[in-house]
């Protein structure tokens, strides 16, 4: 699943020290078979994933650090028998709760005492404006109908959602209509998640946009995200904050790349990455007992992605890099270095000369 519902660090927040946000895979488990998942998720059972008691061990300890908001995310984190129980354990330490569920597992019912048990606000992903693209998409017959019936009882209830969608060349010429749908649906956000080929994603490699077609997205974002009535918004896409600095727009201004500053993902293994994109192990729970600030603060690939300077090619020199920073994911699974330059943006692509001026 995708795993950022709309609630982030401020952009001013992305250098942090303290996480600000933990998107947590509870579980890989998933009824779904999207061709993007980076987890290549499945709908069976997987070997060594957190107990119960190693779970509240990392709520206590996550709540001793630095109270961040968790995104209960999967696989399908529904699918986890003892959800309300961790979600109730969050609420009690006083840390928010967002879930991003895929909707097939979605009840008036089940939503009712999530709700009860502390989730704030959900994010549900819509692929497609119709049932057949959608479901192409999400390799499930069916998706469509159960994720839109998701959205409808989370409205009914009061429960703020959001709506994801993976933007490559499968879905760019369908985003206003997927724009129109979210907002029929009472959706409050449209996150705009930028394709990372990773996992199962890399079979869409050759469908990633370029970077002229990247940039003609985010404008395109930024204009309905004026318009409203609801929020545009983007993720995997950092250059953002370079092209809302470029069009002068005023206040606050889009976060850059988050992963390992301000934001962290947590595997259902334990294992810690800068997000769910990067598939770098950065840090192993059950090997540091269960301390997540030490396993954050001890670890090489944490402490390198908080110095920019150190960044390669044009991400390194760009007057960008401490706001925007590149997207690592991105970088990684292009290079096989996380420090590398970003690959989607037209300063530091091999094909720089896109014409795209600042």
């Amino acid at each position: 699943m995708n795993a950022h519902p709309a609630h982030r660090p401020d952009a001013a927040d992305a250098s942090a020290a303290t996480p600000r946000v933990i998107a947590w895979e509870v579980t890989r488990r998933c009824p779904l078979a999207c061709r993007h998942c980076r987890a290549g998720a499945q709908d069976r059972a997987y070997d060594h994933e957190l107990t119960t008691d190693e779970c509240l061990r990392v709520l206590d300890s996550l709540a001793a650090f630095g109270r961040p908001m968790i995104i209960w995310t999967g696989g399908e984190p529904m699918a986890r028998p003892d959800i309300l129980d961790l979600v109730r354990a969050a609420t009690a330490h006083g840390l928010r709760s967002v879930m991003a569920p895929c909707g097939t597992l979605v009840t008036r019912d089940r939503l009712l005492a999530l709700q009860d048990a502390g989730v704030m606000a959900c994010s549900f992903s819509l692929d497609g404006a119709n049932a057949a693209d959608h479901d192409a998409f999400r390799g499930v017959a069916g998706a469509f109908d159960n994720v839109t019936c998701a959205m409808r009882i989370a409205q009914e209830i009061g429960m703020p959602f959001q709506v994801n969608t993976t933007v490559s060349r499968l879905t760019r010429d369908a985003l206003p209509a997927i724009r129109e749908q979210a907002i029929a649906h009472g959706a409050r956000t449209l996150d705009l998640f930028f394709l990372v080929p990773v996992g199962r994603g890399v079979g869409l490699r050759d469908l990633a946009l370029s970077p002229d077609e990247t940039e003609a997205v985010l404008r395109w974002a930024f204009e309905m995200d004026r318009a409203g009535p609801i929020r545009v918004r983007e993720t995997c896409a950092p250059q953002a904050v370079r092209i809302w600095h470029a069009l002068g727009k005023p206040g606050q201004h889009p976060a850059g790349c988050m992963g390992g500053r301000g934001f962290v993902f947590i595997s259902h293994t334990g294992i810690l990455q800068p997000c769910g994109f990067l598939d770098v192990p950065s840090g192993d729970l059950r090997q540091h007992g269960f301390d997540f600030r030490r396993a954050y603060e001890t670890s090489p690939v944490f402490n390198d992605l908080r110095q920019p300077d150190r960044y390669g090619g044009a991400c390194g020199t760009c007057g960008f890099r401490q706001t925007c920073g590149g997207c690592r994911a991105r970088a990684y699974a292009a290079t096989g270095d996380y420090m590398a330059a970003e690959t989607s943006c037209p300063l530091a692509a091999p094909c720089a000369a896109s014409g795209v001026k600042i």
